[in-house]
């Protein structure tokens, strides 16, 4: 693109104008095919090893997503006949909810007893208004001692019980989860309504799911119209021009809808993490907006016309925009790296709307500024441009205090980055304004957690999962993971078992441990299994050739480290006290979540590698100088690492979001480093300037848009650290950290290092 070309531009607006109006339109289309993704699952990739044992465990068993109603009687007391009354009406109402295949709850619990020769199967709790005192007594007694429900359906001092809904989605259509998650918060509101005595909260893996787009929801009502407001704010405290105002926003809005249109024309689904798109767009679409609009309101109160501004404006700044554009769109492009679908999608939706950006900006902007009236007010820059020029002065005085102090400080922080823990609470991904966070968290304080562990353990061969051997092995397991630290509760066939062996002695409670003989173990399982009602088999536990059966583990919420270091002490246990054939690996969405951050980081550590190997290869082309090419490593990368060590210094924990910050900010902060030595050398080169004056030009030229837009940049990246979702608010809190650093960097450090080694390199 030449002079040529953006002179016809400016001379023919409304064409240009015209043809992107039809194509913003064309392109815009697309946002209609967007959808939103709301399962867990968006996170995992479909190659990723923990999914693909889940996966495999769920086509064993059946699924476990779920719906579960925690119920609080304000009485403190559950055994109570309104509390059971309400249980009981929940349960049978609760099979209506959509896609369920079971319901679970203290009233339909199997309750096995012994009549003579007679094994008896009945619901826990039928009919509770007209129970006596005893029968409370006795469903008390029986629920508070089964192993089945204490810390699962039932608190252990019996003061909050629950409901739980299995739900197995068709996976058909994008409205499963909206559809059930809606049907069991107005069954919710019914029930407070007809039980105003016991408070209800809802959470489960569906619940979560659910929430995923609530917390975009607020996002975008709180933090898009924060964000318009700052960024006009700044822009129009930095350029007092109401014309550069109007053409800014017209490029930012036709960037957003370029980047969303393009999204639903490419297939690509929402997330809470690419929610946080738009915002990104925005404040990067500004940079490039603001450095034309500075240079080109300079040339009028210089004496150029409008048309002669804005090409020497175009002249100055298409070089160092388009690498900035490049460089920035490989950096989001590294996050193809990662292991988490979303965070691809974020990076190449981000990357889509800074090219737009760069496109807009360059003719769109120009051909709006030459249609508006403009005038540059004269001496309204003066005072900052003489705090530019005296900052100037200041760091070429200083120059030697600046490089060694500047020096140290990068090597102090540097060397925090291994303080950092990678670690995630993922329940912790939700504020606790979203009611998901607040009822999880007071589900797992009183009466059970969404942390599972699953095994499926496998028997020797078909049907020996009643061999008296296999359900000891099972039992010791069983037995190892309940004297774990924050363990709940754990799910095994092997109390099943025990209860049938004691109802099959008359109930004597001597008898309540496994069967020694196989043939009487195999013919309970039987006889237990034909006196189930519908819905309540076993085909949860057991799977059809009763080749293996399936342990559930239930967890309080922990962190990533924990969970992890649980299941290698697991598998620990397997090699020490199980035959080989009794091993297995630990699967679920909260293994899941719990490996994906260390998956990601490495992921990561070679995307970035690749995106630094790509962007310094460019900027030495660019440049035209591989020794000024090679120096901006050092304050392009420098910013990263003294972000991670401050982090490390003040927070000390790195999750899933923040492994991804690296390959965002290195094309971020790389901007302003190209814009400083593009005008560092064309002062060297075009003027033949030595090295202190050339540091004088770029301060002189570029340092205010510098620090304007490296505000923009902050603002917005730091508006994401309200976010509802806390990948979004740690990532963008992070984010900001890091471009907040690359301008002191690039102020602070890199002028002291041209001047220190760059004398000779024009």
């Amino acid at each position: 693109m030449g002079q040529p070309f953006f002179r016809w531009i400016m001379n023919h607006p409304w064409l240009t104008l015209l043809a992107w109006l039809l194509l913003i339109v064309a392109i815009g289309k697309g946002a209609s095919n967007l959808s939103f993704s709301n399962d867990y699952r968006m996170f995992f990739s479909e190659d990723n090893p923990q999914l693909q044992a889940f996966d495999a465990l769920q086509n064993t068993y059946t699924k476990n997503d779920n719906v579960l109603f925690v119920l609080t009687p304000k009485s403190g007391d559950v055994f109570t006949p309104e509390t059971l009354d309400a249980v009981e009406w929940l349960t049978n109402e609760s099979w209506q909810i959509p896609f369920n295949i079971r319901v679970d709850s203290i009233s339909n619990y199997q309750h096995t007893a012994a009549d003579g020769d007679d094994l008896i199967v009945r619901d826990l709790v039928e009919g509770a208004l007209d129970f006596s005192d005893k029968d409370l007594q006795e469903a008390r007694e029986i629920a508070l001692n089964e192993p089945l429900l204490v810390n699962r359906l039932i608190s252990p001092s019996g003061h909050v019980t629950g409901v739980n809904v299995t739900i197995q989605l068709p996976g058909k259509a994008m409205d499963e989860v909206p559809q059930t998650a809606a049907f069991s918060k107005e069954l919710a509101k019914r029930f407070s309504e007809k039980y105003p005595n016991i408070e209800m909260r809802l959470t489960g893996m569906i619940i979560m799911n659910n929430a995923f787009p609530e917390a975009s929801q607020g996002d975008v009502k709180k933090l898009y119209p924060l964000m318009f407001l700052l960024i006009f704010i700044v822009v129009g405290f930095m350029l007092r021009s109401a014309s550069s105002m109007f053409g800014t926003a017209v490029v930012i809005i036709i960037s957003i809808v370029t980047t969303m249109g393009l999204t639903g024309w490419l297939g690509i689904k929402l997330s809470p993490p690419t929610m946080s798109v738009p915002v990104m767009v925005m404040t990067l679409a500004v940079a490039d907006c603001v450095h034309i609009l500075v240079s080109f309101l300079h040339g009028m109160r210089d004496g150029l016309d409008k048309m002669s501004a804005m090409l020497e404006s175009l002249r100055i700044n298409l070089t160092p925009i388009f690498l900035t554009t490049l460089t920035t769109a490989i950096g989001f492009m590294s996050l193809n790296f990662s292991d988490a679908p979303p965070f691809r999608d974020l990076g190449n939706m981000t990357a889509m709307g800074v090219t737009a950006a760069f496109f807009l900006s360059i003719t769109l902007l120009p051909a709006i500024i030459m249609l508006l009236p403009i005038r540059a007010r004269q001496g309204k820059d003066a005072r900052g441009q003489e705090s530019i020029n005296a900052f100037a002065e200041f760091v070429i005085r200083r120059r030697k205090q600046l490089f060694w102090g500047m020096a140290g400080i990068i090597t102090i922080l540097v060397v925090q980055i291994p303080r950092n823990d990678l670690n995630d609470v993922f329940v912790e991904y939700f504020d606790e304004s979203i009611p998901f966070r607040a009822d999880t968290d007071y589900a797992s304080e009183n009466l059970t957690g969404i942390y599972l562990i699953e095994y499926s353990l496998p028997a020797p061969g078909d049907g020996e999962v009643s061999n008296p051997e296999f359900l000891q092995h099972v039992e010791n397991f069983a037995n190892w993971y309940r004297e774990q630290p924050g363990v709940m509760h754990v799910n095994t066939i092997t109390d099943i078992m025990k209860r049938l062996n004691k109802n099959m002695h008359g109930d004597d409670p001597a008898m309540y441990k496994l069967p020694t003989d196989r043939e009487l173990s195999a013919q309970y399982l039987l006889l237990y299994e034909f006196s189930l009602p519908f819905g309540l088999d076993l085909n949860n536990q057991i799977n059809v050739k009763k080749s293996a059966t399936r342990v559930v583990v239930t967890m309080k919420t922990m962190s990533t480290e924990e969970i992890l270091a649980m299941e290698r002490n697991a598998q620990a246990w397997f090699a020490e006290n199980t035959p080989e054939y009794l091993q297995a690996d630990g699967a679920s969405p909260t293994v899941m979540f719990a490996n994906i951050g260390h998956r990601n980081i490495r992921s990561m550590i070679n995307g970035t590698t690749v995106a630094l190997v790509l962007i310094s290869f460019i900027l030495i082309i660019a440049l035209r100088s591989l020794p000024v090419g090679m120096l901006s490593l050092v304050p392009n990368l420098a910013p990263i690492m003294m972000a991670f060590g401050l982090w490390a210094i003040f927070v000390g924990q790195v999750g899933l979001a923040l492994s991804v910050v690296s390959g965002m900010t290195l094309g971020i902060v790389v901007d302003d480093t190209v814009h400083f030595l593009s005008k560092y050398l064309r002062a060297k080169r075009e003027k033949g300037l030595n090295s202190e004056d050339a540091v004088r030009y770029a301060f002189s030229t570029v340092g205010t848009a510098l620090w304007v837009t490296s505000l923009v940049l902050i603002m917005g990246f730091a508006i994401l650290s309200l976010s509802n979702f806390e990948l979004n608010a740690g990532m963008g809190l992070l984010t900001a950290i890091t471009i907040a650093i690359a301008l002191i960097a690039d102020f602070l450090f890199l002028p002291p290092l041209l001047m220190k080694y760059g004398e000779s390199h024009k």
